[in-house]
């Protein structure tokens, strides 16, 4: 019998209960008001009470309201039709919706469950399985999307029986397993999880051991990202991390693609429903939407169902995982979420930390960012969800709880600077403040060598050598005046532009220029690396300063041309000869 309350107390969308039985933490209740049924989540007991979150408006509830417990925590719908969908933080479909905004107390099913599905048995009758085992699998756009063993059933079973392939729905039973006391479970395509529990039907956890290619050469070539890592781009209003967010989601080497807009200005979001389903994925020349799922919580949505949506996203990346596929998570932006921890707090009157964010959003913090990763499965394969997120401090203040937590928890961290965002040097991601960690792994570096180049770490250190170099050298020549420093200060600079506008600047609305293959990226950086290397003869900085802008000139129109074409080659000899005219 489900445990029900009576509303005792209302603070803005938090309400106190006062509950007729056990009432577990996290468990999710419905609140009764009227004609109304309202969804909310229990985020403390203290004795008889409890305080729930209610994840829409509490205007007109009153005391004395009837509300209803669940029994089971925020759960997501796990089922083939999860792709290309539109979301809500708690999984309502968005498009199944009327109107300009979402009437209170709407619900809608995540997936058709009247829709028929191709099933293939991969499992047979007398096979041992466990959780998320394969069973069998449905073609879901172009992914084979695997039917698992729920991952709620522990302990090992047996396939009793299993259907012949055909069409189902995901409602029906595909097959039936026994456990060791011989007891029979039926299993349908859809199962539900928890979304603030990882997923951990795997075997092992391993280290991450090869690269995601993003396509951005100021990410690949500097600060490479691990397929299995987590990264996150902080940075002031206005300095393209969304744009930066688009450009990965559309170009990385991932076969899922999970984009969680948290709060994001509504715009934004609007922006990313018009854009992908008009993209074509290049690697398999599909609309890029076919493998995309968008959860989206706008600033204007409630502040509790914006924390549930990170949860929500990441659930949904590990189910994908658990098939052995690779999924990219982003949220955009991580701090509308820690806001929304903050709000929380507050209302709840625990004690503050730093800037009134709860004290343990270290913790909670590391507690997410630890959900992604690579696995190895039961079956041998292997599965990974890589996470991205942005971080938008008040006033690009780095030094904000926020950044200083997830810093803590992120391997990438890829800063964004006013300064180059305003100088329009695009993307802008600091060479300088930006690190990945992955460099320093010997799995990653093993990787490197075997495919891009021997010694590939060693070269990006020496780029960021010659930036950090010409910076020290710009600094001087703005102190002393151009006259005052010698001229192998202005060609110290100058080496450093070179690589800035060739290697980290991009044009993420160009068709070529926007997506830079690994090779391309090899042979750009070792050929500038080349030529910073070259001892010049420079009568003056003028003389220095007109020969590198002719020569950034020429690489940047090799950097618009097609990969190898005739213009790219006509581009390549001009600059050998150039390059040629003025060394020693």
């Amino acid at each position: 019998m489900k445990t029900t309350g009576r509303v005792n107390g209302i603070i803005s969308n938090i309400v106190i209960v006062k509950a007729d039985g056990a009432v577990g933490q996290n468990e999710i209740c419905y609140v009764y008001t009227g004609d109304t049924k309202m969804m909310a989540e229990v985020i403390k007991v203290v004795g008889d009470s409890a305080y729930v979150q209610v994840f829409d408006s509490t205007r007109g509830l009153k005391i004395g309201d009837r509300v209803e417990f669940e029994g089971h925590m925020l759960e997501v719908t796990l089922a083939p039709g999860l792709l290309s969908r539109n979301y809500d933080g708690l999984q309502n479909d968005l498009e199944k919706m009327d109107g300009l905004f979402i009437a209170r107390g709407s619900i809608t099913d995540p997936v058709d469950f009247s829709a028929e599905w191709e099933f293939a048995p991969l499992a047979k009758a007398g096979d041992k399985v466990s959780a998320a085992s394969w069973l069998g699998e449905v073609k879901e756009q172009w992914v084979s999307h695997k039917i698992m063993v729920p991952f709620t059933m522990t302990g090992n079973y047996t396939v009793k029986s299993i259907v012949a392939a055909g069409k189902y729905k995901v409602t029906d039973t595909v097959a039936v397993v026994t456990d060791d006391e011989g007891r029979e479970h039926g299993i349908t395509m859809v199962q539900k999880w928890p979304v603030k529990q990882a997923v951990r039907c795997y075997v092992e956890k391993p280290r991450p051991s090869r690269v995601m290619v993003t396509g951005v050469r100021a990410i690949d070539t500097f600060n490479p990202m691990a397929e299995g890592g987590t990264g996150f781009i902080p940075g002031p209003f206005g300095a393209g991390k969304t744009v930066l967010q688009h450009a990965i989601s559309k170009q990385a080497d991932a076969d899922i693609i999970i984009m969680v807009a948290c709060g994001e200005r509504a715009n934004e979001v609007v922006e990313i429903f018009k854009e992908f389903p008009e993209l074509i994925d290049p690697r398999t020349g599909h609309n890029l939407m076919e493998r995309t799922i968008i959860v989206c919580n706008t600033s204007n949505m409630p502040v509790a169902a914006r924390e549930a949506s990170v949860y929500t996203g990441m659930a949904i990346g590990e189910y994908y995982r658990a098939m052995g596929l690779k999924v990219l998570v982003m949220a955009d932006s991580t701090s509308r979420w820690a806001q929304a921890l903050r709000e929380m707090s507050n209302r709840l009157e625990e004690l503050p930390g730093q800037d009134a964010f709860p004290m343990d959003l270290s913790a909670i913090i590391s507690n997410f960012y630890s959900r992604a990763g690579l696995v190895k499965l039961t079956n041998g394969q292997t599965g990974s969800v890589t996470f991205l997120g942005t971080v938008s401090p008040a006033g690009g203040n780095l030094k904000e709880p926020v950044t200083e937590s997830t810093k803590k928890a992120a391997r990438c961290f890829y800063a964004l600077s006013q300064g180059r965002a305003d100088s329009k040097r695009y993307p802008a991601i600091d060479p300088l403040e930006s690190y990945s960690k992955y460099l320093e792994y010997p799995e990653i570096r093993e990787y490197l060598d075997d495919h891009i180049e021997k010694d590939w770490v060693d070269l990006v250190y020496a780029g960021k050598t010659i930036v950090q170099r010409g910076k020290e050298a710009n600094d001087q020549i703005n102190i002393l005046g151009d006259d005052g420093v010698p001229v192998e200060y202005h060609e110290r600079f100058w080496k450093s532009e070179l690589i800035d506008f060739v290697i980290l600047q991009q044009d993420a609305f160009d068709d070529i220029d926007a997506n830079c293959p690994i090779e391309r990226q090899k042979m750009m950086y070792k050929m500038v690396l080349d030529i910073c290397r070259k001892d010049f003869a420079f009568a003056d900085f003028e003389e220095c300063s007109q020969f590198f802008k002719g020569l950034i000139n020429l690489f940047r129109q090799m950097n618009y041309s097609q990969w190898q074409s005739e213009k790219f080659n006509g581009y390549l000899k001009q600059i050998e000869e150039y390059v040629s005219e003025k060394t020693k």
